[in-house]
């Protein structure tokens, strides 16, 4: 009898959502949703900085969040250290290599070749060093860059993840991020609706206890059937069939909707 129940109570579920679906005057059932922008460090360490929290509204490139950097700041400090004392080298030898050039070329010729390729050489070595040197000190000034995180567009914080003081390991998302352009309807039309559809149409969206409806633009239409019945197709099941659609909502709307909103979406 139980079993018997919930296969009722399931029929009749379905029904309702087909009912409401197949109705364009009474819009098709959808629902906010965002996509959050995760921002991490690629490298680990102690949160000494936490620029934001949850509800904030942040501009693009404002400071989120600071790991402890001493090693990078000490191991940048060395780089700059190595790499100024190999240009000044490099200056150095440079001009010995000059100076026996020219005196090799004058009409005296008073520099033997052996002594002009010596000062060549060692010249080629220091210009080498020097492009190894500052290759490290560009990867330092990286790693030391990257303890710090800048939001990378406008946007709401969603969410903090970590707290102060706390150790954040590499790669794990510190801040979360929902910018206005990231917010989107899904909502699901049945197979029969979905030829007059296309991507680029405008949909009017209204959610509960709003206003006024917003016009969102279909950017994704599903290759796929929800909802589908576990049976064969035919004339009779396939009016069960729907198809979830995505359309996106413009950043100037996106303040009066939140994420995971019931919305009722009609086709302009």
């Amino acid at each position: 009898m139980k079993n018997i129940l919930n296969a009722t109570l399931a029929v009749l579920a379905a029904a309702l959502f087909a009912g409401c679906a197949k109705n364009p005057s009474t819009g098709f059932q959808g629902y906010v949703e965002g996509e959050y922008v995760y921002v991490a460090s690629p490298l680990g360490g102690a949160l000494t900085n936490l620029a934001v929290v949850r509800g904030d509204e942040v501009k693009a490139g404002q400071l989120l969040f600071a790991l402890e950097r001493q090693s990078e700041t000490a191991a940048l400090e060395q780089a700059e250290k190595n790499l100024a004392q190999a240009k000044a080298g490099l200056t150095l030898s440079e001009s010995t290599f000059q100076r026996r050039k020219e005196l090799r070329d004058s009409p005296s010729g008073v520099v033997s070749a052996e002594e002009f390729d010596r000062a060549r050489m060692q010249r080629d070595a220091d210009a080498a060093q020097v492009a190894a040197l500052q290759a490290a000190w560009d990867k330092a000034k990286w790693a030391f860059d990257q303890k710090q995180q800048f939001a990378p567009a406008d946007a709401q914080v969603h969410d903090t993840l970590y707290r102060q003081g706390e150790f954040v390991a590499a790669g794990n998302p510190v801040v979360a991020l929902l910018p206005p352009g990231n917010l989107k309807v899904r909502f699901f039309v049945p197979q029969e609706m979905l030829p007059q559809i296309k991507t680029g149409q405008s949909v009017s969206v209204h959610c509960d206890g709003a206003a006024k409806s917003f016009s969102a633009t279909v950017n994704y239409i599903s290759t796929q059937a929800e909802y589908t019945p576990p049976v064969i197709y035919s004339r009779e099941t396939r009016t069960e069939l729907v198809f979830m659609i995505e359309a996106k909502i413009s950043p100037a709307d996106a303040a009066a909707v939140r994420p995971g909103q019931p919305a009722d979406v009609t086709l302009d």
